[in-house]
């Protein structure tokens, strides 16, 4: 079965940030959803109707609680697969956002001032409620073995791009990623492990102080929930990270930094005034550390002209021409 997700560039962008080492930047804004969440979540969507159908079962119905972007995955997948999709977003999401669910055709609910109220809303509310007549397919926007390998990808596609840029992978000295509830570094780890030649790459997660779920689960060494969520990075806005993000930090070499969410938005901005593109704060977090919060890649050791580190730009769909006016505004 085709896929919608596709691939995407891998550019080097040394020469942009007047780097010391290479810096890569992977383009997961390029996916047709906005983000690398379609990866993943085109992959749950496919093998779910392709057991769905295997067992007879029919009116496959997608359900996803999401901050934003695996909303319009989902919404964009099950559009492509040619089923139906319910999102429920809490009150902080964009209006950008819901614009892009309504013309992909998805139902759409409002609920909760996080993601984890919309999540269990959906699932304690909404999914109870649906005919009984459908096969029904609760998404998890970020806590999903399947949705980590179709994130997984990315690491693939960079393997073969690698040669074309002439880099030997024993130069790359480390990945840098942002994280919500850890779906994308998840998917990074998972995709190194079964490439032999990233196996053991470092990796640089990044979260901002308003929402360091990872750093708390770290310094608890269990799985915590925030009490309350304030940012304006609010696909980042999860409660909680997955259990694998946990396992994950104690078996990959990973470190975790912590910015302010006006860093991550200057890193949206910058991003913006380089390539013209648009992308959120949540990925503007990784934009920064290639900028303004450089000395973060110390956790990589002595860096020389011919190493490389990774950025995995993951995009984001909620910023608008006017969203970014703003941000300029909070900033002055």
């Amino acid at each position: 079965m085709v896929a919608p997700a596709i691939k995407t560039e891998l550019v080097d962008v040394t020469a942009d940030f007047n780097a010391d080492c290479r810096f890569l930047f992977k383009l997961e804004h390029q996916q047709p959803s906005g983000s690398f969440k379609l990866r993943g979540m085109s992959r749950l969507i496919e093998k779910s109707i392709a057991d769905a159908n295997a067992t007879g079962k029919q009116n496959l119905h997608v359900f996803t609680s999401s901050g934003g972007n695996a909303g319009i995955a989902a919404a964009y997948a099950s559009k492509f697969y040619g089923v139906p999709c319910t999102v429920v977003l809490p009150q902080t999401v964009k209006q950008t956002t819901l614009d892009q669910l309504s013309d992909l055709g998805a139902s759409i609910m409002i609920f909760g001032e996080h993601w984890g109220a919309a999540d269990e809303h959906l699932r304690n509310v909404v999914m109870p409620k649906t005919a009984k007549d459908e096969a029904q397919l609760y998404c998890h926007p970020f806590d999903n073995e399947i949705l980590w390998e179709g994130h997984g990808d990315i690491v693939d596609e960079m393997v073969y791009q690698l040669k074309d840029l002439n880099v030997d992978p024993v130069h790359v000295k480390g990945i840098v990623c942002s994280c919500g509830g850890g779906g994308l570094y998840n998917g990074l780890v998972a995709g190194c492990h079964r490439n032999p030649s990233l196996k053991d790459v470092p990796m640089l997660v990044l979260e901002t102080f308003q929402t360091a779920s990872f750093d708390a689960a770290i310094k608890a060494n269990e799985i915590v929930a925030l009490p309350k969520i304030e940012t304006l990075v609010t696909t980042l806005g999860s409660p909680y990270v997955a259990t694998q993000t946990l396992a994950n930090y104690k078996s990959h070499k990973t470190s975790v930094r912590l910015m302010d969410d006006l860093e991550a938005v200057e890193g949206t901005i910058e991003y913006f005034d380089k390539y013209g593109v648009l992308v959120e704060p949540s990925c503007g977090a990784t934009v920064a550390t290639a900028t303004r919060k450089k000395d973060f890649l110390q956790v990589f050791g002595s860096l020389g002209a011919e190493d490389v580190i990774i950025f995995i730009i993951c995009g984001g769909s909620a910023t608008s021409a006017e969203t970014l006016e703003n941000y300029r505004n909070l900033l002055i």
